[in-house]
This record gives C-alpha cells, structure tokens and sequence, in this order.
C-alpha cells in the first residue's frame, strides 16, 4: 500500500493528537461502520470506491474485503500509518491518499469519479464547510454511482456518545434531503442503536444514515 501526498491548505492537528492519544489502539476501532456493514448486499467485486477522512481504514479494508478497488484519503499521518497496517494484517490492497479534504485545492483530480463515494462521519465541517463536503462528494461520484453518507442527528446531543457538540455540525433527513434534492435518494433513514466503534463511538446514539444515486 503506498501512501500518495496532496498539498493542504488548512491543518487539523487536533485530529493527529487524537490519533495519537491511543498509541497502537485504533480510535473508532477496527470493524467498519455499522451502517455501512448493513449495505454489504450493494457492493459488488470490481467497483471502485473513495473513503474520505478515512481515518485508521476500518471503512476501506472493509470494501478491500468485499473485492472493490479502494482509494482512502486521510490527513493524519497517524491514522494514515494504522490503516497501511489494518490492510496489511488482512491481506487488501487500498490506495490511500494522504489530504485534507477541506482544503481550497481538494480534490485535485474531480474527474476521477467512483462507483462509490463512502463519507462516514465526517461532521468535522461547519455548515459553511459542509457545502464543500458535499459538492466535493458529487463532485467525485460518477453517472450511476452512489454516495453512501451516515452521521449524527440532533438528537445525539442528548446521548454525548460521539460526534460533534457543536448542533451546526450535525445532520437532519430534512438536511440530506436539500442537499442531495438532485439526486435519487434510495436510503434515508433516522435510527436509534447502541455503537461499539471504538472509544469514540461507544453507546446509544441517534444516527442518520444515506445512499443517493446520481442520475
């Protein structure tokens, strides 16, 4: 696995320390999004995907696993260390990118677009990032492709088991609704279950989870 560099505009430090607080223990854990597990039956060998903000590659090693032709993006040099090493442990292959996907220059290539664009907590972004984010995502994703998308809702503030304290940062149905109105949602649903993704996602919480297909 061979990490490419991007330049970045902005940093995320806190992000690295976060990563690095841990030692060798990896932060959401080493299994993949619960929500993006459940999708299993979607993905098909030989389809191409993009995680972005990756972190320590639970999300890509997963889709590895699945037969898919996975690139990962990341910032922290950290996490980016713990995914090359999750992979190899389980004999997959990513291609992972070292880049801060807030940044002014990112992405760089747009026209390289996937079959799937996987954004799994991502609620780093303020409102006026997350217009970026999620042009960036379509941005990304190929005619017929999906972007599959899972956060946190208002309601995980009452819960503090994860995500964001800020409620700017977090999602609503309503939300993914307008921001993806030009594209064909085919998932949409709001829930409530108890997370066990590492020391960071632990515990009952309220979770919004999305795969629009665009036309």
């Amino acid at each position: 696995m061979r990490t490419h560099i991007m330049n970045s505009t902005t940093t995320q430090p806190n992000w690295e320390e976060r990563y690095q607080s841990v030692g060798a223990d990896y932060l959401f854990g080493t299994q993949p999004n619960e929500f993006l597990a459940s999708c299993q039956p979607l993905f098909n060998a030989g389809e191409t995907a993009i995680c972005v903000a990756d972190g320590e590659g639970r999300n890509s090693v997963w889709l590895a696993k699945q037969g898919l032709d996975v690139t990962a993006v990341e910032y922290s040099p950290t996490a980016l260390a713990k995914a090359e090493h999750l992979a190899a442990q389980h004999g997959v292959k990513v291609s992972y990118v070292k880049a801060d996907i807030l940044a002014a220059d990112w992405p760089s290539s747009p026209t390289a677009q996937y079959d799937w664009v996987i954004a799994v907590f991502i609620q780093f972004a303020d409102a006026r990032q997350r217009a970026k984010q999620f042009n960036d995502l379509k941005a990304l994703c190929k005619s017929g492709g999906r972007i599959l998308l899972v956060g946190y809702t208002l309601k995980q503030l009452e819960y503090g088991t994860g995500g964001p304290s800020n409620p700017d940062n977090l999602y609503s149905e309503e939300l993914l609704q307008q921001a993806f109105a030009d594209y064909q949602i085919e998932t949409l649903r709001s829930y409530e279950k108890v997370l066990d993704e590492g020391s960071r996602h632990r515990g009952q919480s309220a979770v919004v989870g999305m795969i629009a297909a665009k036309p």
